[in-house]
Order: structure tokens, then sequence, then C-alpha cells
């Protein structure tokens, strides 16, 4: 099989506007994270109703990531990022015109139903296009770029909503799904080694999930996905905004600006990690957790801290949650360096439930303890304030000690693997 297209400039190409299409899907996931408090007057909604907004994206999300992988070992990267591209398009137009609870949730399921078909198609693409000692830079890189859809949703899409209302805000994003609709039809191809992987495929058709799950490296990767990702997806999602603006007293503007830390750090961040998994990769575990045990550190000290933060506090701990970011990419290259081609669409979609999972759960927690703390104080004052957010917000060190015995139990096992035991 010829690999002169690996590496070449229509490599590139394809790639960019895959790339732009996982943009639009960021941007798409987290606007409703800085609309929340537009959210919960227009739906007149209390704190549970507005995790479950985000629950049920994420609920959706992670339980299509195994159906995906499948089919996208099946069908192909372009058709599935044509699909997702398709949904978000029409989720985000549903969701700019609701008007109650039913008719927004509808809309985010869509969005949540296209956006998980992106993420893991670009990666499909990176073998297809590019030679194995880029990959994991590139993987990397994906995830950065990625990014820039948090700016979207946190710059221009929440000025657009401020000054101009719901309906507006959230037709421009449905537009830009759109547009990547048409970009991805008109520029994304498989590649010439989709043939091969596709004819691999068939021979593994009806056992490819269970083959995936009993890699070790699918479990590592998994369990380093749901302990690094689910706290910045909890925070760009749905709590980070609000624990800002009314527990910490940020005016919203500064709030939004504070958030883009996330992406600046990710865009730093994203490069160096990938150059270190690529060149150490017996090490990609314990940088993952060196960057877990930061996240828990800052947010023990915010948390903590009497009274309210001041502003140093709070960038460093934009900083250590925008880490997770870069960090939970690590684990799809565990599902890449333990499972061979035919299989890696699945382990990949395997492994992305991992950090959403994490944030489902960790979301309506928060949410039921936010209001819980309502109720108890009588009902009386704002829905959210710094109190209720030092009760809620630690939930998220349970979820982090679960992640981490089992990352190190999983990790055990990839390591008796790959020195030939069982």
């Amino acid at each position: 099989m010829s690999t002169s297209h690996l590496n070449s400039k229509r490599s590139w190409f394809v790639y960019g506007f895959a790339v732009l299409t996982y943009i639009s899907a960021i941007a798409q996931r987290t606007s409703f994270g800085v609309a929340g408090l537009e959210a919960t007057e227009r739906f007149n909604a209390s704190a549970q109703i507005m995790a479950t907004f985000s629950v049920v994206q994420l609920v959706v999300y992670a339980g299509a990531q195994v159906p995906v992988g499948l089919l996208l070992d099946r069908f192909g990267p372009r058709i599935l990022i044509t699909g997702g591209a398709a949904l978000m398009t029409i989720g985000q137009g549903f969701l700019a015109i609701s008007t109650n609870v039913p008719m927004g949730l509808a809309g985010r399921v869509m969005v949540g139903m296209g956006d998980a078909m992106v993420f893991v198609s670009v990666l499909k693409l990176l073998p297809l296009w590019f030679s194995g000692s880029r990959i994991p830079i590139l993987t990397q890189l994906t995830g950065t770029f990625g990014q820039l859809g948090q700016l979207i949703s946190i710059f221009p899409f929440h000025m657009i909503l401020v000054n101009y209302g719901w309906t507006p805000a959230f037709s421009i994003l449905a537009a830009f799904a759109f547009a990547t609709l048409i970009t991805t039809i008109a520029f994304v191809r498989n590649g010439r080694g989709w043939a091969q992987s596709k004819q691999n495929t068939k021979k593994h058709e009806g056992s490819r999930l269970l083959a995936a799950i009993r890699q070790p490296g699918t479990r590592l990767g998994f369990w380093t996905h749901f302990t690094t990702a689910f706290m910045i997806n909890t925070f760009m999602m749905t709590w980070g905004y609000p624990f800002l603006v009314q527990g910490q007293g940020i005016d919203s503007s500064l709030a939004s600006s504070l958030m883009s830390v996330l992406v600046i750090v990710s865009v730093v961040v994203g490069p160096l990690l990938g150059t270190l998994t690529s060149r150490y990769a017996s090490k990609r575990s314990f940088f993952a957790l060196g960057i877990i045990a930061w996240m828990v550190i800052m947010w023990a000290i915010v948390l903590l801290w009497p009274g309210q933060a001041p502003m140093w506090l709070l960038v460093l701990l934009m900083v250590a949650v925008a880490a997770g970011g870069p960090a939970s990419v690590i684990g799809f290259d565990f599902a890449r360096t333990f499972n061979p081609p035919q299989l890696q669409g699945t382990a990949t979609g395997v492994v992305n439930t991992g950090g959403f999972i994490g944030a489902f759960i960790t979301i309506y927690v928060i949410g039921f303890i936010l209001d819980w703390a309502y109720k108890a104080g009588g009902s009386t004052g704002e829905l959210y304030n710094l109190a209720a957010f030092r009760l809620a917000l630690p939930f998220q060190f349970v979820m982090v000690a679960i992640g981490v015995v089992f990352m190190l139990v999983e990790r055990r096992k990839a390591i008796r693997f790959l020195a030939g035991g069982k």
C-alpha cells in the first residue's frame, strides 16, 4: 500500500478542515456553560434543572461514544464528521427558538449526539494521513486547536448573548455548525489507507468492542481520561461561570476573561505534553497523575481560602484546571498504542466516555447539593453563593479518588501485559 500521501500538503488540508469542525463542536458544547445565568431566567430553572441540561448532553455524548467508535471503524471518519456537523446545526437551531425546558433539552440532546461524532473521527483521520511519529503530537494539537471553540463561546457568543439575546446568539452558533457541514462535505476525505483498514475491520465485526475493552491500555486510557477531564468539563460546561460570578463576586465580563485562561494554558501545555508523551512513552501515566495532583491541590486551596479568593489565586486555579484537558489526551495515546488499527476507533470511543461520565455525575451531584443548601437556608438569598459552592464542589475530590485508584490498578495490568504476562 502506497504511503506517499502521508504528511503531504493535502494531509494538512484535510486535517485543517476536520479540526475546524471540531472547533465548532467545542463551541457548541461549551456555549451553555457561559449561558447558565441567562438559561436560568429563560427557562425559570432551579440548579438541578440547570445541571440536567448539561447532564443530558453529557449522557448522550458519553453513551454515543461506543456506538460511534464501532460506526467509525465501519464507515470511516468523513461520514461521521458530516453527520455530527448536521446534528449540531439542527440542535443549536432548535435551542435558539426554545422557550421551555423540554424544548431546550431536545436541542441539547441533538448537540450532544453531533458533538459525540467529531473528536474521535478527527483522531481516526490521523493515521490515515500522517506517519506514526507525528501522531502523538498531532493528537495533542487536535485537542489544543479545539480549545479555540471555547474562546468562541467565552467571547463573541457571550457578547452577542448579553447584548442581543438568546435567539440571535444560538442562531449564529447554528450557522457556524452549518458552515463546517459544508466544508466537511467539500474537503474532508478518508485517505488512501482507509480501504485496507476497512477490510481488516470487517474481519473483526461483532468482536471489536470486546477486543478493545480487553486491552489493558484501553481501560487505562478510560480511567486516565475520566480523572483528568471531568473537572474541566464540569467547570466549562456548567458550574465554573456561576462559581466565578456569584460565588467569587466577579463581574461577568471579567469572569469570561478569566475563563479564557483555560484556553491559553491548553494551547501551551498541549504541544508540550504531546512532545513528552512521544519521547517518554513509559512515563505517560506519571504526567497525568502529576497534573491530577496539581488540580486537587489548587481546588483545596481555593475552597479553604477565607472569604473570596484573590484574583492571582483564581488564575492559578484556572491554570491547573486547564491542564486537565491536555492531560486527558494521554488516554487516547494509550488506546492507540495498545490496539491494532482496526480497533482504534472503537477503543478511542471507549476512552472518550471517561471524562464525560465523570462530568455528568459530578455536575448533577453538585447541582443537587446546591439545591439542598438553598432549601436548607430557607430558600432566601441567591441560589448560588460561596458557602453553597464550598459544600458542593468538594465532591470532585471523591471522583478523583475513584479515578486514581482505577488508574493505578490498570497501570499495573498494562505493565504486565507489555512484559508478556496476562
